[in-house]
């Protein structure tokens, strides 16, 4: 099991799903959030542990296969584990090229994130950000000077080395305890089309 931070206190994560899914494809399986949950009550030994998780999914009729499981594990999410989630569809963006015309899909939630960081900055002693993301850092910074405690977790592939540097501490998500995995990643079914 990693060593503890024992910060105590009022302790709150925000965690980017986007940045953080590459974390995941690396180690090949999902994360277990009831055990991940455990894990910082046991890493942070916290008088009060909020989680808020930001995530961007596809509309609907944007993909060939079935959306209703991401919505119910943001349900999940809500209800079975008490996490705050902020979501909302991706934007679709009609662009040209000399190929043709083609989709970009943009889902950025660091202004989301952002908000509930500072708005929410009277509320906890400590903040835990699951990002690699080096957008982040004047934002790190910024809390740091209001006199919080700043902790990132992600991994050697996907963190700035700004961001590693400019917390009070980093931790690898591929390195710490196994117990916060849960099922292996498998290739997702397409939805049957009828012919």
């Amino acid at each position: 099991m990693s060593k503890s931070l024992k910060t105590g206190g009022r302790v709150y994560v925000f965690i980017d799903a986007a940045n953080i899914w590459d974390v995941q494809k690396s180690k090949g399986k999902w994360f277990d959030y009831e055990k991940l949950k455990q894990f910082l009550k046991d890493t942070f030994d916290p008088s009060e542990l909020k989680i808020f998780y930001y995530s961007a999914y596809p509309a609907d009729g944007t993909r060939d296969y079935d959306l209703d499981g991401k919505h119910r594990f943001f349900t999940f999410l809500k209800k079975g584990v008490n996490f705050t989630v902020r979501k909302k569809p991706l934007k679709r963006i009609r662009a040209d090229s000399e190929e043709g015309e083609y989709i970009i899909e943009k889902g950025d939630m660091d202004v989301e994130l952002t908000i509930d960081v500072v708005g929410h900055m009277e509320n906890y002693d400590t903040a835990v950000f699951f990002t690699g993301d080096s957008d982040f850092l004047a934002l790190i910074s910024y809390i740091r000077q209001k006199n919080k405690k700043v902790y990132v977790f992600s991994s050697e592939n996907n963190i700035s080395n700004e961001l590693r540097t400019g917390s009070d501490g980093y931790r690898d998500i591929l390195k710490i305890a196994d117990d916060v995995w849960g099922k292996d990643l498998r290739y997702r079914r397409s939805k049957k089309k009828d012919s």
